[in-house]
């Protein structure tokens, strides 16, 4: 068996951005136990605080399952490795992650994935219908972006960032889901409604006639969504799975 042998970074990066790597590195694992996983051909970014721009993407080659907090790979807008890793970054990842950091200073993590269920979804005109619970919670904050092919034309940035304007989750036509938050629990929270909301709709469409939510309810979930969260948002769930990795397999904080 191959060891990785990835020397830890703990100490030897400031106290912020070890916290960043740890809840960066616990989101891949999450994202591996939920089976959200594209092989490696998936990714999700934290922008380290500071005027740089630099962020935390995973590095190219590893499953989600190896990923650890000092195995992150630190690149900058240009997306040039700012740290010694024998692991290349993913270009179309660094693509998107990093027009999406560049246009979004209140975004922290940027969480993308290719299931089965998101494509399935993404590739239907009607887009996501207001049939579950979890929909209704999508909807309001919900974009688009048509597909333009891989990602790896600088050109096509813009238009990612125009489409996805102020929303937390964006549905790439024909290729997957995406969603942004303020710090990687909210990110992951937002994808783990639009997954479950993506799988929802594809299991009832394979049944009868679909009843729609009312309107009026969609009106009211902004101030749904604080109550049913008690005003944490994702620090309502993010520590009970920090303690389920922890259970399972805590090498993600090495």
């Amino acid at each position: 068996m191959q060891e990785l042998n990835i020397p830890s970074l703990k100490g030897k990066v400031s106290q912020e951005e070890w916290q960043l790597r740890v809840e960066l590195a616990a989101a891949y694992r999450l994202v591996a136990l939920y089976g959200w996983t594209d092989l490696v051909f998936t990714h999700i970014s934290a922008r380290i605080p500071g005027p740089e721009h630099h962020f935390l993407i995973n590095p190219y080659g590893l499953m989600f399952d190896e990923i650890t907090a000092s195995g992150l790979v630190k690149v900058d807008q240009q997306g040039n490795k700012l740290q010694d890793s024998p692991f290349p970054v993913n270009p179309a990842g660094f693509t998107i992650h990093s027009c999406i950091h560049d246009g979004r200073p209140d975004v922290v993590c940027v969480l993308h994935t290719h299931t089965r269920a998101g494509v399935a979804v993404s590739t239907q005109k009607c887009g996501v219908l207001p049939i579950s619970q979890q929909s209704t919670f999508v909807i309001p904050q919900l974009a688009y972006h048509d597909y333009e092919g891989v990602a790896l034309r600088d050109d096509e940035k813009p238009r990612l960032q125009r489409d996805l304007g102020d929303k937390t989750y964006l549905m790439l036509r024909n290729h997957g889901l995406l969603t942004v938050g303020p710090n990687v629990a909210e990110a992951f929270l937002a994808m783990y409604t639009f997954e479950n909301t993506c799988q929802i709709q594809i299991s009832a469409q394979a049944g009868g006639e679909l009843v729609e939510v009312r309107p009026e309810i969609m009106e009211t979930m902004p101030q749904v969504i604080q109550m049913v969260t008690k005003g944490q948002g994702a620090g309502i769930t993010w520590p009970a799975l920090l303690r389920k990795l922890d259970r399972l397999d805590p090498s993600y904080r090495d």
